[in-house]
């Protein structure tokens, strides 16, 4: 498994640093040898000295690359690299110029080992998540703590967290309060308070309270398995410039090999000129030609992309989606959960008559308390939130559908009704002025709870889904990004436009079943091309699987979420859009850069090796050069902000 070849690479950390020093104490020894046979014939080893010396050095460096280049060319894979370098070594030596097949076999060595450090460094953030597993936990059965393996531990079984312990599994607190810092999941820095009721993850660290916590889900299932699963599954999914690049790698280098046999065979066969000086030649392309820094471009900078994204709360699951939202021009978002908080919050307490506003706000939230309807809940919390002495009722009646009767032990006037208008109007007499009030409070995309007695309405609460602080920010970003956004929502029309008009959005789809909502995202791609879809991961299933990306918001804890989606933001931040679209942006420049670099470096030493005006060290040192450039590019999208 990935996971498992990623931990022992850092295990075998200290073996692979020795080799990088090794690797580099080769290269300064055999460039002294160059550097030497450069200046002039008297400053060359003698060849019974030489022969050996430079073999030895090849074998014990490259003797891996050497092997597998046998095997290519026993199975006429004329697609490898290995089998170029080893036509290169095998070709300078038959020329005598031992040192040029040592440099030629030493800076492979050192550019592979480059290519394996720039991929490793670029996972860094993905290794986290592995390192933060715990591998047992503390568990409490029936009246004995006993430590054990996470791979013995049930769903329901109790966790016992202490203090700066790593949280294990997934799981629901049932005793005890802390802060909890979330950071592995989220990204976020700050600590979560987690009270009794509240979910925790797993790879989270329980700050400084004590918890005992119910097993929700067991190892294999937890939110970090499935983020660290998808996560490794994504750095082998690959990108379409990745798969470009490999298709055109593997016509180049055979393509390369029978010019480099053209250009020995046409002026020695043809022409009757000396076999050595082109066979060099020839050699030269060959060494020259190697698409390593080509091949390298794309998948180091994805990588890179993907650990900045995860570093910051964002699950890419593969290099394609990374490329394709630098490629978005359009954003359409869900209204609910994504550019509001999912949580309705009261906006206005409007009392009629003698009611003053703290009077009715009681009143209501001493009925509504018997309620777990998310209106009346807001209503509660307002209540509390303003520290008011919530009035006590009995005789509570629900309706269902329209809203609740109850007797209120403190009002002088004992009967009261609350609900939406229609429910009140069936009970008691509404005035005119009222209702226009009801009116203009929808027309602002609020919702309108009436509360009355038998003496009439006492007054109307209004509540509205608060939209998120990031929201408009997040949209005027988008907006200078050349980004169009559209809401698309199955919420009412008036809600809709009210959060649209709030946070700067100006085209609004509102009243959307899943269905049309996937119609939607056609017609967007129509217009403008590639199109990204945020949403909430569930009921926007079809809408996200039918865009260029699709986004889910505030998927932590949510596996549907996180298998819906080609992009999961598990923090729920919102400003991270924009963040992600010059992100993949920037990935897509550098992809270019590199790209572009690579091939530049590849023609340029090719016309001048068929001209005959370079030669086998100038075209080591270029081809090394262009590869730790393309390698140190990629990496800076790893501090990309």
């Amino acid at each position: 498994m990935s996971e498992l070849v990623i931990i022992e690479s850092n295990k075998s950390g200290l073996r692979q640093d020795r080799k990088f020093l090794w690797l580099v104490a080769s290269v300064a020894l055999v460039g002294v040898f160059e550097f030497l046979s450069l200046i002039g014939e008297g400053y060359k080893l003698n060849r019974y000295i030489a022969f050996p010396f430079f073999a030895a050095i090849i074998f014990a460096v490259g003797w891996q690359t050497l092997w597998k280049g046998v095997k290519a060319i026993a199975s006429l894979n004329f697609r490898s690299i290995n089998l170029l370098m080893t036509i290169a070594v095998a070709g300078a030596f038959y020329l005598g110029e031992y040192e040029e097949a040592a440099v030629v076999i030493v800076l492979f060595a050192l550019g592979e080992r480059l290519e394996s450090f720039g991929i490793q460094t670029s996972k860094s953030a993905l290794q986290s998540l592995v390192d933060k597993t715990p591998k047992t936990a503390l568990v409490r059965r029936g009246n004995i703590d006993e430590k054990l393996p996470l791979e013995e531990i049930k769903i329901s079984d109790v966790l016992i967290i202490k203090p700066s312990d790593m949280i294990a599994l997934d799981a629901e607190v049932i005793e005890g309060a802390s802060s909890v810092d979330e950071s592995t999941i989220t990204g976020e820095p700050l600590p979560k308070d987690k009270h009794k009721g509240d979910k925790i993850f797993a790879g989270t660290l329980n700050m400084q309270g004590y918890l005992e916590a119910k097993v929700l889900k067991t190892a294999k299932d937890t939110t970090l398995a499935k983020i660290i699963e998808t996560t490794f599954a994504a750095t082998k999914t690959k990108a379409e410039t990745q798969k470009f690049i490999e298709t055109f790698a593997s016509y180049y280098t055979p393509s390369i090999i029978f010019i480099a046999i053209l250009i020995v065979a046409i002026p020695t066969i043809f022409f009757g000129a000396p076999f050595n000086p082109w066979f060099e030649q020839a050699i030269t392309i060959l060494v020259i030609a190697c698409p390593c820094a080509l091949v390298i471009s794309t998948p180091i900078s994805i990588y890179a992309a993907i650990g900045n994204a995860s570093a910051k709360g964002v699950l890419v699951k593969g290099g394609k989606y990374i490329e394709a939202i630098g490629r978005v021009r359009a954003v359409a978002m869900d209204k609910t959960r994504t550019l509001t908080y999912g949580k309705p919050k009261v906006t206005d307490v409007l009392p009629f008559s003698d009611v003053t506003r703290e009077h009715l706000l009681a009143c209501a939230a001493g009925i509504e308390s018997y309620s777990e309807h998310p209106l009346a809940q807001a209503i509660v919390d307002a209540a509390r939130f303003e520290n008011l002495e919530i009035h006590g009722v009995k005789n509570f009646q629900a309706v269902l559908g329209k809203g609740a009767k109850a007797d209120c032990v403190v009002c002088y006037d004992t009967h009261h009704c609350i609900g939406k208008l229609p429910f009140i109007t069936e009970e008691h007499h509404v005035q005119d002025e009222i209702i226009k009030k009801v009116e203009a409070l929808q027309m602002m995309g609020k919702t309108s709870i009436v509360i009355s007695s038998h003496g009439g309405v006492e007054g109307v609460i209004a509540l509205t889904d608060e939209i998120k602080s990031e929201s408009k920010n997040t949209i005027a970003e988008l907006r200078k990004l050349g980004v169009e956004t559209v809401m698309l929502t199955g919420d009412n029309h008036a809600p809709a436009i009210a959060v649209a008009r709030e946070v700067g959005i100006k085209e609004v789809k509102a009243e959307l079943l899943p269905e049309q909502k996937a119609d939607a995202i056609k017609e967007l791609l129509e217009r403008y091309g590639a199109t990204a879809m945020v949403g909430d991961g569930v009921n926007d299933a079809p809408a996200l699987a039918l865009s260029s990306v699709g986004i889910a918001m505030g998927a932590a804890g949510s596996d549907t979420a996180i298998e819906a989606a080609n992009v999961a933001i598990l923090n729920d931040r919102l400003e991270l859009i924009p963040y992600l679209i010059k992100l993949g942006r920037r990935a897509l420049s550098t992809i270019k850069i590199n790209t572009t670099a690579a091939i530049a470096t590849k023609i340029l030493f090719v016309i001048l090796a068929i001209f005959g005006i370079s030669n086998l060290a100038m075209a080591i040192f270029a081809d090394v050069g262009v590869t730790v450039l393309v390698i140190l590019n990629s990496l800076r999208l790893l501090k990309f902000k």
